[in-house]
C-alpha cells in the first residue's frame, strides 16, 4: 500500500494546509513540516506512511469481518464519506451525530428495529388501516429514523473500529468510542489533538479535495480486506469438492473385488458389465 502512495498526489489534493498558526494544537508538532504566510504545513512524507500505517490495520479488520463505522458530518465532508463507505458496504453516520450512538447501542438498535416494523406494515397491509393523520405521523418517523440511522440499518453490533473527519468537531464520537475501547482511526488537523486517537493520519480536514483522497485510500484497503475474507471462505469450499468426487470414484473398485472372488464368474460377468457401460456411454 506505501508503495501506491504518492506524495505528489497528496500535494496535489491540498492534503498538506494546516490551521493559522495561532490556532495549532502543540502536540500536532511531530507531523508538521514548516510555517508559511502564517499557515502550518504538514509533513506529507509522515502522512502518508500513516496513511499506510491505518490501512493496513483497517484491512485486518475487515477481514475479520467486523464493520468499521465512518463519522463526517461536516458539510464538505458528507457527501464523500457516504459514497465511500457504501462503496465499501460500511455503515456511516454523515448527520447529527446520535447521542449514545454506541454507548447506549441496545436503544438505537430499538429505533432501527422500529424503522424495519414501519416497512413491514406497509408490506401487509396494516398501513392502510390507519387513518389519514396516523399515517402522516408514521410517514414522518420513518423519514426521519432513515434520514438518521437509515445508513446504520445493517450494523447489528458495535462495530470493530471508528473512522473519523475532524476529531474536534464529532468529540462526543470520539469520546463515546474510547469509553468501549474501540479503535479510532481519524484525518487530524493542525488544530486537533492526535493522542486521542490510535491511528493518526495528519491531513487537511476541511477542503473536500484532501478529504476525498484520504477516503479512497482508506475505502480501497477495505475492500481489499473484504476480498481477502471471501477468498478464504470459497478455499476449503472448493478443496472439499474433489474430495467427496474420489469417493464416488471408488465405490466400483470394492464392488469388481467382491465379484472377482469366483474366477468362472468373472469370465462370464466381465463382458456382460463391459456391454452394459457401453450402453452407458451410447
Amino acid at each position: 500500500m506505501a508503495n501506491n502512495i504518492e506524495v505528489k498526489e497528496l500535494l496535489d489534493a491540498g492534503v498538506h494546509f494546516g490551521h493559522l498558526t495561532r490556532r495549532w494544537d502543540p502536540n500536532m508538532a511531530p507531523y508538521i513540516y514548516m510555517e508559511r504566510n502564517g499557515i502550518h504545513i504538514i509533513n506529507l512524507y509522515k502522512t502518508a506512511a500513516k496513511i499506510d500505517e491505518a490501512s493496513e490495520a483497517l484491512k485486518k479488520i475487515a477481514a475479520s469481518g467486523r464493520k468499521i463505522l465512518f463519522v463526517a458530518t461536516k458539510k464538505q465532508a458528507k457527501e464523500i464519506v457516504a459514497e465511500k463507505a457504501a462503496k465499501a458496504n460500511q455503515p456511516y453516520i454523515t448527520e447529527r451525530w446520535p447521542g449514545g450512538m454506541l454507548t447506549n447501542f441496545v436503544t438505537i438498535r430499538k429505533a432501527v428495529k422500529k424503522m424495519a416494523a414501519i416497512d413491514r406494515m406497509k408490506k401487509d397491509g396494516t398501513f392502510m388501516t390507519l387513518s389519514k393523520k396516523e399515517r402522516l405521523q408514521v410517514d414522518r418517523l420513518r423519514a426521519k429514523l432513515e434520514k438518521n440511522l437509515g445508513s446504520i440499518s445493517d450494523m447489528t453490533r458495535l462495530p470493530g473500529a471508528l473512522f473519523v473527519v475532524d476529531i474536534t468537531r464529532e468529540h462526543i464520537a470520539v469520546k463515546e468510542a474510547q469509553k468501549l475501547n474501540i479503535p479510532i482511526f481519524a484525518m487530524v488537523d493542525t488544530n486537533s489533538d492526535p493522542r486521542q486517537v490510535e491511528y493518526v493520519i495528519p491531513a487537511n480536514d476541511d477542503a473536500s479535495k484532501s478529504i476525498d483522497k484520504v477516503m479512497t485510500f482508506v475505502s480501497d484497503a477495505i475492500i481489499e480486506g473484504l476480498s481477502e475474507r471471501k477468498a478464504a471462505k470459497d478455499a476449503p469450499k472448493e478443496a472439499a469438492a474433489p474430495k467427496a468426487d474420489a469417493k464416488v470414484e471408488a465405490a466400483p473398485k470394492a464392488k469388481t473385488k467382491v465379484e472377482a472372488a469366483p474366477e468362472k464368474a468373472v469370465e462370464v460377468e466381465a463382458p456382460a458389465v463391459t456391454e452394459a457401460a457401453k450402453q452407458e456411454e451410447e
